[in-house]
C-alpha cells in the first residue's frame, strides 16, 4: 500500500488489508517517513505479527524490515556532478522537512558542503518547499537570488518547476543555470531540456522488498534493520558548465565512476 494524504488515512487503508487477511503488508513512503508521526501503528502491527516492509524512511523501534534510496550517495553523486563542472555556488531544493529522506538529504548536503565547498553556507543554500512543480518554482527562485548556479532537487517534478521559474526570470536551463532532479521519472529523457537526475533503482528495490516480505512471512528473516539502494546519476541535458568557465553541456563520466551514466 502507498500513503494517499488527498485519499482515505493509511490507517483505514491498512484496516482493509488486514479484514481481507493479508499475509503481509508492503508501506511505501507511509506515516513512518513522516518525523512527526509515531511509529506506534507499526509497533501494533509488529507486534500482532504481522510481517511489515517499510519503504523510503527508516525508523527506529519498529521491527519490520526497511528498504530505501542512498540519500547520502544521491547528494554525493549530483555535488561531485555539479562541482566538476565548476560550480561552487550549489544549492539544494527539497520538501518538508519533517520527512526522512528530507532530513537525510539535507544532512548530507550540509556535510558535504562542509568538506568541499568550504566557503558556501550551507544555510543559505537549503530551501525546504513542497514536493510539486510549484514548490520547485518557488525554491528555485529564493535560490536564484541568493546566487546559485546550480541546484539538486528533491524531486523530478520540483526540478520542472526550477526549468519553468528560471525561464520566467530569463534565464536558460544550463548555460544560466543547471539543475539536477531526483527519481528519473518518466520522460524525463523527453523533456526540454533533457533533465539531469538520480534514478532510483526501483525494479532492484521492489525485487528486495517482495523477498523481505516473504522471508518473514517463512520466519527466516535474518536480513539487516535497513537496506539502502544506491541510485545513479543519469547525466543529460540539463547541466553544464559554470557560466564563464568554457564551454561544454555535461561531464564526461570518470573512468570507475559507480552510479553514473549518459542518456
Amino acid at each position: 500500500m502507498h500513503a494517499n494524504a488527498r485519499g482515505l488515512h493509511e490507517d483505514v487503508y491498512v484496516q482493509m488489508l488486514l479484514d481481507r487477511g493479508v499475509a503481509g503488508i508492503i508501506c511505501v513512503s507511509g506515516q513512518h517517513a513522516d518525523l512527526l508521526e509515531t511509529v506506534d501503528r507499526y509497533v501494533a502491527l509488529t507486534d500482532q505479527g504481522i510481517p511489515l516492509v517499510l519503504v523510503n524512511g527508516y525508523r527506529e523501534g519498529v521491527r519490520a524490515a526497511f528498504v530505501s534510496s542512498d540519500d547520502d550517495a544521491a547528494i554525493e553523486l549530483a555535488l561531485r556532478h555539479l562541482i566538476e563542472l565548476g560550480h561552487r555556488r550549489i544549492g539544494l531544493a527539497v520538501g518538508q522537512a519533517q520527512y526522512v529522506p528530507v532530513r537525510d538529504k539535507v544532512a548530507a548536503f550540509r556535510r558535504l558542503v562542509a568538506a568541499q565547498l568550504p566557503d558556501l553556507d550551507p544555510e543559505d543554500f537549503v530551501v525546504t518547499s513542497l514536493f510539486s512543480v510549484e514548490g520547485g518554482g518557488l525554491a528555485a527562485r529564493r535560490l536564484i537570488e541568493r546566487g546559485a548556479t546550480a541546484i539538486i532537487f528533491g524531486s523530478d517534478l520540483m526540478a520542472l518547476g526550477a526549468i519553468q521559474q528560471a525561464q520566467r526570470m530569463g534565464l536558460s536551463v544550463p548555460q544560466d543555470l543547471s539543475i539536477v532532479g531526483f527519481d528519473d521519472s518518466p520522460l524525463m529523457g523527453f523533456t526540454q531540456p533533457p533533465l539531469t537526475t538520480l534514478r532510483q533503482k526501483v525494479m532492484e528495490m521492489s525485487e528486495v522488498v517482495v523477498q523481505a516480505l516473504l522471508a518473514q512471512i517463512r520466519g527466516d528473516d535474518d536480513a539487516p534493520p535497513e537496506l539502502v539502494f544506491r541510485p545513479e546519476l543519469v547525466v543529460r541535458g540539463s547541466t553544464a558548465r559554470v557560466p564563464g568557465s568554457g564551454t561544454g553541456t555535461v561531464a564526461t563520466p570518470e573512468r570507475g565512476m559507480p552510479g553514473l551514466a549518459l542518456a
